[in-house]
Protein backbone atom coordinates (compact mmCIF):
# COMPACT_ATOMS: atom_id res chain seq x y z
CA UNK A 1 0.00 0.00 0.00
CA UNK A 2 1.28 3.32 -1.09
CA UNK A 3 2.41 5.68 2.17
CA UNK A 4 1.17 9.61 2.36
CA UNK A 5 2.53 12.36 4.63
CA UNK A 6 0.01 14.07 6.98
CA UNK A 7 0.69 17.14 5.01
CA UNK A 8 -0.70 15.26 1.72
CA UNK A 9 -3.87 13.82 3.58
CA UNK A 10 -4.57 17.64 4.69
CA UNK A 11 -3.99 19.28 1.64
CA UNK A 12 -5.90 16.56 -0.21
CA UNK A 13 -9.03 16.74 1.57
CA UNK A 14 -9.66 20.28 2.66
CA UNK A 15 -12.97 21.31 2.41
CA UNK A 16 -14.31 17.94 1.24
CA UNK A 17 -16.93 17.65 3.56
CA UNK A 18 -18.27 21.38 3.99
CA UNK A 19 -21.96 19.36 2.18
CA UNK A 20 -22.23 16.13 4.11
CA UNK A 21 -25.52 15.39 2.11
CA UNK A 22 -23.83 12.16 0.24
CA UNK A 23 -23.34 10.80 3.54
CA UNK A 24 -26.96 10.92 4.54
CA UNK A 25 -27.26 6.81 3.72
CA UNK A 26 -25.11 6.67 6.58
CA UNK A 27 -27.83 7.51 9.23
CA UNK A 28 -24.75 8.88 10.98
CA UNK A 29 -27.84 10.54 13.85
CA UNK A 30 -28.05 7.26 14.94
CA UNK A 31 -24.68 5.30 15.00
CA UNK A 32 -23.48 3.79 18.24
CA UNK A 33 -20.13 2.55 17.34
CA UNK A 34 -18.21 3.86 14.34
CA UNK A 35 -15.10 2.69 12.27
CA UNK A 36 -13.29 4.71 10.17
CA UNK A 37 -10.55 1.97 8.46
CA UNK A 38 -7.43 3.77 6.91
CA UNK A 39 -8.09 7.21 9.24
CA UNK A 40 -4.78 8.50 8.17
CA UNK A 41 -5.05 12.42 10.01
CA UNK A 42 -8.93 11.73 10.62
CA UNK A 43 -10.25 14.40 8.20
CA UNK A 44 -13.22 11.88 8.01
CA UNK A 45 -13.56 10.82 11.39
CA UNK A 46 -14.08 14.12 12.38
CA UNK A 47 -16.35 14.72 10.44
CA UNK A 48 -18.38 11.42 11.45
CA UNK A 49 -17.39 12.62 15.29
CA UNK A 50 -19.53 15.84 14.72
CA UNK A 51 -22.74 13.83 12.89
CA UNK A 52 -23.05 10.75 15.45
CA UNK A 53 -23.93 10.63 19.12
CA UNK A 54 -21.71 7.10 19.15
CA UNK A 55 -18.22 6.26 19.81
CA UNK A 56 -15.97 6.91 16.65
CA UNK A 57 -12.75 4.85 16.78
CA UNK A 58 -10.05 5.18 13.70
CA UNK A 59 -7.70 2.68 12.56
CA UNK A 60 -4.80 3.13 10.37
CA UNK A 61 -1.08 1.06 9.71
CA UNK A 62 0.71 4.44 9.88
CA UNK A 63 1.82 5.63 13.59
CA UNK A 64 2.96 8.53 12.25
CA UNK A 65 -0.97 9.52 10.82
CA UNK A 66 -2.90 8.15 14.22
CA UNK A 67 -0.51 10.42 15.94
CA UNK A 68 -2.54 13.40 14.60
CA UNK A 69 -6.03 11.37 14.33
CA UNK A 70 -6.23 10.86 17.63
CA UNK A 71 -6.27 14.84 18.87
CA UNK A 72 -9.76 14.08 17.79
CA UNK A 73 -10.82 10.19 17.61
CA UNK A 74 -9.92 7.55 19.50
CA UNK A 75 -7.71 5.19 17.31
CA UNK A 76 -6.16 1.86 17.37
CA UNK A 77 -3.06 0.79 15.19
CA UNK A 78 -4.47 -1.65 12.65
CA UNK A 79 -4.20 -2.94 8.86
CA UNK A 80 -7.32 -3.12 6.82
CA UNK A 81 -6.73 -6.59 6.44
CA UNK A 82 -6.71 -7.82 9.82
CA UNK A 83 -8.72 -5.14 11.85
CA UNK A 84 -7.77 -5.88 15.69
CA UNK A 85 -11.71 -6.06 16.29
CA UNK A 86 -14.14 -9.05 17.20
CA UNK A 87 -17.02 -9.63 14.86
CA UNK A 88 -19.84 -7.01 14.90
CA UNK A 89 -17.66 -4.67 16.76
CA UNK A 90 -19.23 -1.33 14.52
CA UNK A 91 -23.07 -0.90 13.48
CA UNK A 92 -20.84 1.62 10.93
CA UNK A 93 -17.33 0.88 9.21
CA UNK A 94 -16.43 3.43 6.30
CA UNK A 95 -13.48 4.17 4.64
CA UNK A 96 -12.38 7.25 2.45
CA UNK A 97 -9.86 6.80 -0.76
CA UNK A 98 -8.37 3.38 0.88
CA UNK A 99 -9.49 0.41 -1.44
CA UNK A 100 -8.00 2.78 -4.31
CA UNK A 101 -4.66 2.09 -2.32
CA UNK A 102 -5.16 -1.63 -2.00
CA UNK A 103 -4.36 -4.40 -4.35
CA UNK A 104 -7.10 -6.41 -3.52
CA UNK A 105 -9.99 -4.51 -2.55
CA UNK A 106 -12.27 -7.37 -1.79
CA UNK A 107 -10.60 -8.68 1.00
CA UNK A 108 -10.59 -5.36 2.85
CA UNK A 109 -14.20 -5.23 2.50
CA UNK A 110 -14.61 -8.61 3.57
CA UNK A 111 -13.22 -7.51 6.63
CA UNK A 112 -15.31 -4.51 7.29
CA UNK A 113 -18.40 -6.37 6.79
CA UNK A 114 -16.46 -9.20 9.92
CA UNK A 115 -16.68 -6.12 11.83
CA UNK A 116 -19.69 -4.33 11.32
CA UNK A 117 -23.23 -5.47 12.68
CA UNK A 118 -25.34 -3.22 10.49
CA UNK A 119 -23.32 -1.28 7.53
CA UNK A 120 -20.42 -1.21 5.45
CA UNK A 121 -19.73 1.96 3.28
CA UNK A 122 -16.70 2.89 1.23
CA UNK A 123 -16.09 7.09 -0.41
CA UNK A 124 -13.73 6.03 -2.96
CA UNK A 125 -12.53 8.64 -6.36
CA UNK A 126 -12.48 7.68 -9.87
CA UNK A 127 -8.89 9.44 -10.63
CA UNK A 128 -9.64 9.06 -13.93
CA UNK A 129 -12.52 11.41 -14.07
CA UNK A 130 -10.93 14.69 -12.48
CA UNK A 131 -11.02 17.87 -14.46
CA UNK A 132 -8.96 20.99 -14.12
CA UNK A 133 -9.93 24.36 -15.54
CA UNK A 134 -7.01 27.08 -15.70
CA UNK A 135 -6.47 30.09 -16.58
CA UNK A 136 -3.03 28.81 -18.04
CA UNK A 137 -3.80 26.98 -20.97
CA UNK A 138 -2.06 24.60 -21.33
CA UNK A 139 -2.37 23.42 -17.59
CA UNK A 140 -5.21 21.17 -17.98
CA UNK A 141 -4.00 19.28 -20.82
CA UNK A 142 -0.80 18.27 -19.05
CA UNK A 143 -2.44 17.55 -15.88
CA UNK A 144 -4.71 15.27 -17.99
CA UNK A 145 -1.64 13.84 -19.84
CA UNK A 146 -0.22 13.19 -16.28
CA UNK A 147 -3.34 11.66 -15.08
CA UNK A 148 -3.51 9.52 -17.71
CA UNK A 149 -0.17 8.20 -17.39
CA UNK A 150 -0.77 7.85 -13.87
CA UNK A 151 -3.77 5.58 -13.70
CA UNK A 152 -2.19 3.57 -16.80
CA UNK A 153 1.26 2.89 -14.43
CA UNK A 154 0.36 2.59 -11.00
CA UNK A 155 -0.40 -0.99 -9.42
CA UNK A 156 -3.55 -0.49 -7.79
CA UNK A 157 -7.23 0.88 -8.96
CA UNK A 158 -7.11 4.30 -8.53
CA UNK A 159 -10.22 4.88 -10.74
CA UNK A 160 -12.49 2.25 -8.45
CA UNK A 161 -14.95 4.80 -7.92
CA UNK A 162 -18.72 3.69 -7.54
CA UNK A 163 -18.80 1.00 -9.98
CA UNK A 164 -15.70 -1.22 -8.89
CA UNK A 165 -16.35 -0.36 -5.00
CA UNK A 166 -20.28 -2.23 -5.98
CA UNK A 167 -18.61 -4.68 -7.54
CA UNK A 168 -16.39 -5.62 -4.32
CA UNK A 169 -19.50 -5.07 -2.18
CA UNK A 170 -22.04 -7.40 -4.17
CA UNK A 171 -18.89 -9.82 -4.79
CA UNK A 172 -19.07 -10.74 -0.71
CA UNK A 173 -22.75 -10.75 -0.70
CA UNK A 174 -23.63 -7.53 0.93
CA UNK A 175 -27.29 -6.42 0.52
CA UNK A 176 -28.82 -3.15 -0.88
CA UNK A 177 -25.78 -1.51 -1.97
CA UNK A 178 -26.56 1.75 -3.35
CA UNK A 179 -24.01 4.78 -4.51
CA UNK A 180 -24.28 8.23 -3.84
CA UNK A 181 -21.90 10.86 -5.83
CA UNK A 182 -19.92 13.69 -3.88
CA UNK A 183 -17.77 16.29 -5.77
CA UNK A 184 -14.55 17.38 -4.06
CA UNK A 185 -14.04 20.70 -5.86
CA UNK A 186 -10.58 22.41 -4.62
CA UNK A 187 -9.87 26.40 -6.41
CA UNK A 188 -6.30 28.37 -6.39
CA UNK A 189 -7.98 32.54 -6.55
CA UNK A 190 -5.85 35.43 -5.23
CA UNK A 191 -5.44 35.86 -2.34
CA UNK A 192 -2.97 33.25 -2.57
CA UNK A 193 -2.28 30.89 0.30
CA UNK A 194 1.61 29.58 1.45
CA UNK A 195 0.09 26.63 -0.27
CA UNK A 196 -0.88 27.77 -3.43
CA UNK A 197 2.59 29.37 -3.37
CA UNK A 198 4.12 26.22 -2.68
CA UNK A 199 2.39 23.94 -5.41
CA UNK A 200 3.70 26.65 -7.62
CA UNK A 201 6.98 26.28 -7.27
CA UNK A 202 6.36 22.30 -7.43
CA UNK A 203 5.19 22.95 -10.19
CA UNK A 204 7.79 24.41 -11.72
CA UNK A 205 10.21 22.45 -11.06
CA UNK A 206 7.99 19.80 -12.09
CA UNK A 207 8.80 17.74 -8.81
CA UNK A 208 5.19 15.84 -8.43
CA UNK A 209 6.16 14.49 -12.13
CA UNK A 210 9.62 13.34 -10.63
CA UNK A 211 7.97 12.18 -7.26
CA UNK A 212 5.46 10.24 -9.88
CA UNK A 213 8.45 8.92 -11.86
CA UNK A 214 8.47 5.31 -12.06
CA UNK A 215 4.75 5.00 -12.31
CA UNK A 216 4.50 7.38 -14.96
CA UNK A 217 7.64 5.37 -16.95
CA UNK A 218 5.52 2.72 -16.11
CA UNK A 219 3.23 3.78 -19.46
CA UNK A 220 5.41 6.38 -20.51
CA UNK A 221 8.79 6.10 -22.85
CA UNK A 222 11.75 7.90 -21.21
CA UNK A 223 11.78 10.60 -24.03
CA UNK A 224 7.80 11.06 -23.38
CA UNK A 225 8.27 11.31 -19.80
CA UNK A 226 10.88 14.02 -20.03
CA UNK A 227 9.35 15.80 -22.88
CA UNK A 228 6.00 16.28 -20.30
CA UNK A 229 8.12 17.23 -17.69
CA UNK A 230 10.07 19.95 -19.77
CA UNK A 231 6.20 21.53 -20.70
CA UNK A 232 5.31 20.92 -17.30
CA UNK A 233 8.19 23.56 -15.98
CA UNK A 234 7.36 25.53 -18.64
CA UNK A 235 3.99 26.15 -17.59
CA UNK A 236 4.81 26.19 -14.02
CA UNK A 237 6.85 29.31 -14.81
CA UNK A 238 3.48 30.63 -16.53
CA UNK A 239 1.65 29.82 -13.37
CA UNK A 240 4.11 31.84 -11.55
CA UNK A 241 3.78 35.00 -13.99
CA UNK A 242 0.37 35.26 -13.49
CA UNK A 243 0.42 34.89 -9.85
CA UNK A 244 2.60 37.67 -9.34
CA UNK A 245 -0.16 39.96 -11.08
CA UNK A 246 -2.68 38.10 -9.18
CA UNK A 247 -4.49 36.83 -12.69
CA UNK A 248 -4.02 33.19 -11.85
CA UNK A 249 -7.07 30.85 -11.38
CA UNK A 250 -7.49 27.29 -11.00
CA UNK A 251 -10.53 24.77 -10.25
CA UNK A 252 -9.74 21.17 -10.02
CA UNK A 253 -13.03 18.31 -9.36
CA UNK A 254 -12.88 14.88 -8.23
CA UNK A 255 -15.44 12.84 -8.28
CA UNK A 256 -15.73 10.93 -5.18
CA UNK A 257 -18.42 7.55 -4.74
CA UNK A 258 -20.48 7.03 -1.18
CA UNK A 259 -21.41 3.14 -1.90
CA UNK A 260 -22.69 1.53 0.94
CA UNK A 261 -24.09 -2.02 1.67
CA UNK A 262 -25.90 -3.36 4.40
CA UNK A 263 -24.70 -6.92 6.38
Amino acid sequence: MREFSADYLRRTRDGMWESRESLSNLRLDTRERVLDVGCGTGELARVLAEETPGEVVGTDADSQLLSVAREHVSVVAGDAHRLPFPDDSFDLVVCQALLINLPDPERAVREFARVSSNIVSAIEPDNSAVSVESTVSAEAELARRAREAYVAGVNTDVALGGEGTRNAFNAIGLDGVSTHKHHHGKTVAPPYSARDLEAAKKKATADALVEKRETLLESLSPDEYENLRARWREMGRLVIEQMQTGEYRRAEVVPFYVTTGRI
